[in-house]
Parts: C-alpha cells; structure tokens; sequence
C-alpha cells in the first residue's frame, strides 16, 4: 500500500468510528471534520437544526481560497453527506480485540447493539476495508479530505469548497436545510463552480438520477382479544386503498405516459407495504397504514397518481400524509465540462436510477455525482471499499482540484 492509499485508509478507519446513524446526532463527526480542515486552512461555516424527534444536526460548508474575491466564477465545490443507514445485522469481519468504543452507536440493545458496535469498527481485510459508511459515503469524504490535504493554499487560484451535510439517508433535511441557511451555500451558487456530489459511481460521471417522493395512509380502529367480536380490525378499511395502490402499481409499469426511457427501469417503480401496530396474532390490529414510495423523474412526478390516492383516502375518512422527498436530477451530458470530467476518468456519462441530495442544489448549473465505491456495496451487511477505490478516487480528486481550482 502507498502512502497516500495508507493515509486514506487510515482517515477512512477513524471516520468509520464515529456512529453517526440518522437517528443519531452528527455532531461528534462533523467536529472531527471541521478540525481536519481547519488544519488545512479551511474557513469553516457550521449551521444547525434540530430535526423532528429533537436530535441535533450539524451541516458544514469549509472553503479554502488564498484571495477573498467570490464574485469570479469557477472552482470546485465537492459535496457529501456524515450520516449512515442503521445497522440491524452485521456480517462482515470483525476485529478480535473489539474494544466496544462504539457502545453510543444507536438506539439498539443486547445482540443489536454487539452488531452495531462490529459495524462501527473498521477492519481491514485483504484489498477492503470494512464498516458502515466504508462505501456510503465516508469513503468518499476520506478522498476528498486526503487530496485537499496533498495541495496547498498557495498553489490555489480559485476556491475550493468542501461541504458535509447530515440525514442524507432520511429525506435530504441536511441539504435542504443548508439550501435555506447558509450564507457560504449563497457564495458557492454565486461562484457556480464545478459541483462533484461525492455518493459512489465507482468514479463514473453520472449526469442524472432519479427523484423519490411517496406518502402513507392510516387508518384506526380498536384493539381487542382476536376471540372476540369487540375489536375493529384497522385493516378493514385499508382494502380499497391497497387495490387502487396496485391498480396503480400495474398502471406505471404498463402506460408510456408514466415512462421515461433514458432511465433504467423506465418506470416511476411504485412501490408498497403495510404496517400494522400489532404484531401478536391473537389482537385485532388497533391501527394500519399502506406506504408508498415513487422514483420520479424530470418531466413525471407521479402527481396526478398521487392525487387518486388522497382523494380515495378523503372519501373513506382516512389519514393522508405525503413524504417529503428529493428531486431528480438531469444535467445535459452535451456540457463541455461533461466531457472534459469523462476525459479526465476515461468513463461515459451515466444515468442512474438511485438518488442524491444533489436534486437540492438545483441552482448548481455544474452538477454530477462522481465518487469512489460501488452502490452495490451501499447499504449491506458487510459494508466495504475496495482499496484500489480509495487510491483511485484520492488521485482523481486531487487531479480536479489541480484542475479547477489551481489554474490562472
């Protein structure tokens, strides 16, 4: 291993480490973060918010840039998200003298904790290193951080911008929150630099994705002994709903109208389930709800279909809530600096069907999703990044800063 591959790896391990699960504050990682780039001479902006369940949430947004001028246009702005997915089971490799540093890790107990606590120690195995976050995104941002440090101001002629928001995995409120609060945001749409939203494209350029949106419908009714009459099953009045929601299911996969065929799958993939509160089978379910989730796309948001729903919902004197999701992404792949990004990593521009909290920088002109690791690895139970990734993508990083950000 090289030293910039070992100094990555060893950046990735310690940000591996911090147990930062959505429904856990991110403070404690976004103050190690903003520490490393202020050592780098980063000027840091840090804005906060307390989300719904009253956790707080940090969004960072560090620029270094020797001059003081942001009315030029251009540099580099690299966005990325501290938060991770829960961890319900862990089966990837775990360290033998695990300490058990991690115990603040979530909200689990007994054999769920012990998972949690293996996933937030990173073990480094033949060419991968394990752990939650490894490859989504924390992967990412160790790439990003290692090249900043291999570059000096004074080689610098434009900003560079480094931005960390949080609850990427729950609704983009990071990003949308930093849309709507940082003043540092304001002088990066002012710049319109090259925009690199770090989620990992095993450095492929991706020029688009999808959106998601979707919402749920409850119902209430009474709870009793199942032997019984004196109970109202919630389910009841939820069958309508579930006949139109696959009605509608079928509609998408079959129409034209809901299809856009530069995406793969076409559709709006519709997708449901049911919730119930019980789970013994001798209650009568007290309270049910059918969930929904939709990939949008640029021109078809599924609105209208979202509307049949609501108004069925009305009619039966159901509850109606609507999600608030992210949008969809579509930069024009013709864009010179499009191909100049392919040049430079020797892909093709790619369309993706997953989505990023990029849709929230819509007033970023510049924007694609490029980032070391595979999404096919995001997520899992044995979460890893490829070492030749993190080399891979330190070198790229650094060569778009030497780009963008150190030319006259």
């Amino acid at each position: 291993m090289d030293a910039t591959t070992q100094q990555t790896t060893q950046l990735l391990s310690r940000l591996i480490e911090f147990p930062s699960i959505s429904s856990t504050s991110n403070r404690r990682i976004s103050d190690d973060i903003a520490g490393f780039l202020n050592e780098m001479r980063f000027s840091v902006e840090e804005t906060s918010y307390v989300d719904d369940a009253g956790v707080q949430k940090v969004n960072l947004v560090a620029c270094r840039y020797p001059g003081t001028d942001f009315d030029q246009v251009g540099g580099l702005a690299y966005f990325a998200h501290s938060d991770v997915v829960p961890v319900p089971t862990w089966t990837g490799p775990k360290n033998e003298n695990q300490s058990g540093a991690n115990q603040s890790g979530g909200n689990q107990t007994g054999a769920n904790q012990t998972e949690t606590n293996a996933a937030f120690d990173p073990v480094l195995s033949g060419d991968r290193l394990y752990g939650r976050g490894a490859c989504d995104m924390k992967g990412s941002i160790a790439t990003m951080l290692t090249a900043a440090a291999s570059i000096s101001i004074d080689e610098q002629t434009r900003p560079l911008w480094i931005v960390c928001t949080a609850d990427e995995e729950v609704g983009f409120d990071g990003a949308k929150h930093l849309v709507k609060h940082s003043a540092a945001y304001r002088d990066i749409v002012r710049a319109q630099p090259i925009a690199i939203i770090g989620e990992p494209t095993e450095l492929n350029v991706v020029h688009a994705h999808k959106g998601i949106t979707g919402f749920e419908v409850t119902s209430h009714g009474r709870s009793a002994h199942s032997s019984t009459d004196d109970g109202i099953n919630a389910n009841e009045a939820l069958m309508p709903i579930l006949q139109l929601v696959e009605e509608i299911n079928q509609a998408t996969r079959r129409d034209t109208e809901y299809h856009d065929p530069r995406f793969d799958p076409p559709h709006l993939s519709w997708n449901y389930g049911i919730r119930n509160s019980e789970s013994a089978i001798n209650i009568t379910t007290q309270q049910a709800s059918v969930w929904v989730t939709l990939r949008t796309m640029p021109a078809i948001d599924g609105q209208d279909l979202i509307e049949r729903v609501r108004h069925k919902a009305a009619e039966l004197k159901l509850d109606f809530k609507l999600y608030d999701g992210g949008s969809p992404v579509w930069i024009d792949a013709n864009q010179p600096f499009i191909d100049e990004l392919c040049q430079m990593t020797h892909t093709s521009p790619q369309v993706v069907c997953y989505g990023t909290d990029g849709g929230e920088f819509s007033e970023l002109g510049r924007r694609v999703v490029l980032g070391p690791g595979s999404i096919e690895q995001a997520h899992t139970s044995d979460e890893w990044i490829s070492l030749d990734q993190l080399k891979a993508g330190t070198a790229l990083y650094a060569d778009l800063i030497r780009r963008y950000c150190c030319q006259a």
